[in-house]
């Protein structure tokens, strides 16, 4: 067999757009890595909310997007803190046995983040003593450890570095490839233009940034379009996407009828990823996070007519714990609970994860258990191309963890302990089919729902 160079991307990909497909394009261009891995959220995601479309419908749009091959990242860490999202992606993606990462980054410098994320993995006494002060001051963790690492390195190029979303989770990758003395290569490709929130569909739409409580996802970019070229590159050598939270906004906001949000999508998503968007009926039945409130609602209600307290799911600290069973008789919405629940010390993203855990039923020490079999015991397969039948064959051959294909077979692959860890993705998967049945799409069950191949 030739030697095979195989580079990996972890994504949410919600949903897979123009910005994604040229990443692929231009991963492939400048380390000529023959096939391309993603591992993916499934059904939810890093934020605490439901994916716009189910984890079948993303998988084929990233493979008809020019991804080779589709995994799963388990729903324990899909839908943890930054730093648990990264180092289960790195964990799956190394144990498969991929050459390169490559992520985005606001930054592009890989020198700067790795400087970065040697301190953060060290947290030298000087630095502990600086973030310690900011928290008794009552910033959030993040604010905490960026301020801490500026004044700790007095950069003050720092701040901007450590305050942007691509380059945090660039950075908890390079954190998560040192922790493991990973022999994976990082490869950063820089991310420019609309910042993470922004809702700007076209490049000359004025700029509006979704609130904290709507949409959020993958920054909108603006990237060389040859980084061999970017010193001499003019405005017309770089493309505009708009970001996954401006598709989700138009699509959650539109006031028109699905025909013309096609329309609109044509010039944000590749060609065959939409068309695969629209076979399979997703487009007709987006989900979103307020999808959750009755579910929630009953979740609450039942656990409080059990006397179950709170604080057992993770992320919900005691003090959370106390502020959500004060609340459990007011029936707002979804989003609208976490608002009320937000404080200075509690960030819209961490409750809403801790909410989601409840309602998923992840407690604090299923993750624990999950970390300590290094997050990805196994690496379930959703879909690949049919031309990347090499791919799957040097996989086999490189990967330290089992591969499921059929999930039915599950139980004579993986350990009991892991095996639990692919239950609590089937049961999030059910919940959200739950969601698509009450909307008219037809249901997918787990153990018996084939690998896609496109």
């Amino acid at each position: 067999m030739f030697p095979v160079k195989v580079a990996g991307i972890i994504a949410e990909y919600n949903p897979f757009h123009n910005g994604h497909h040229y990443q692929i394009q231009e991963l492939r261009r400048l380390t000529g890595a023959d096939y391309v891995v993603v591992a993916m959220s499934g059904d939810f995601v890093q934020r605490g909310e439901p994916a716009i479309f189910d984890k079948y419908t993303r998988t084929r749009m990233a493979l008809c997007g020019g991804a080779d091959l589709v995994v799963e990242l388990p729903v324990l860490f899909a839908t943890s803190s930054a730093e648990d999202f990264s180092s289960c992606g790195v964990a799956l993606l190394e144990k498969l046995g991929v050459d390169l990462l490559c992520f985005g980054s606001e930054s592009g410098n890989l020198n700067k983040l790795q400087n970065a994320a040697e301190i953060l993995v060290e947290e030298p006494e000087a630095w502990k003593m600086l973030f310690k002060e900011h928290l008794k001051k009552g910033e959030t963790y993040p604010t905490a450890r960026s301020l801490a690492t500026t004044e700790y390195t007095k950069d003050p190029e720092l701040a901007a570095l450590l305050s942007s979303p691509n380059n945090i989770l660039a950075i908890e990758y390079l954190k998560a490839l040192k922790k493991r003395n990973s022999l994976v290569t990082p490869v950063t490709i820089q991310r420019q233009g609309a910042g993470y929130h922004d809702v700007q569909l076209e490049q000359d739409e004025p700029r509006r940034s979704a609130p904290e409580s709507s949409t959020s996802g993958s920054a909108s970019h603006r990237i060389p379009i040859s980084k061999a070229r970017q010193n001499d590159a003019t405005p017309a050598d770089t493309h505009f996407f708009a970001s996954a939270s401006a598709i989700r906004s138009l699509i959650q906001n539109n006031d028109f009828d699905s025909d013309a949000i096609t329309e609109k999508l044509r010039s944000q998503i590749p060609a065959a990823a939409l068309s695969a968007l629209i076979s399979e009926g997703a487009l007709d039945a987006p989900v979103f996070p307020d999808d959750l409130t009755t579910l929630l609602n009953f979740r609450l209600l039942s656990l409080t007519q059990e006397q179950k307290g709170f604080s057992t799911f993770s992320d919900l600290s005691p003090e959370l714990a106390s502020r959500l069973t004060k609340q459990v008789l007011q029936f707002r919405s979804y989003t609208e609970r976490i608002d009320h629940l937000k404080t200075k010390g509690y960030t819209y993203t961490r409750i809403s994860r801790a909410l989601l855990h409840l309602l998923l039923g992840i407690t604090s020490e299923q993750v624990s258990h999950a970390r300590a079999l290094d997050y990805a015991p196994y690496a379930r397969i959703l879909g690949f191309q049919k031309s990347s039948a090499l791919l799957l064959s040097h996989l086999r051959e490189k990967s330290q963890i089992p591969l499921i294909t059929k999930t039915a077979n599950a139980g004579k692959l993986l350990t009991p302990d892991a095996l639990a860890i692919l239950e609590t993705d089937f049961f999030a998967s059910h919940l959200y089919q739950a969601i698509l049945a009450g909307k008219g799409r037809q249901i997918r069950n787990e153990y018996t729902k084939s690998v896609i191949i496109v």
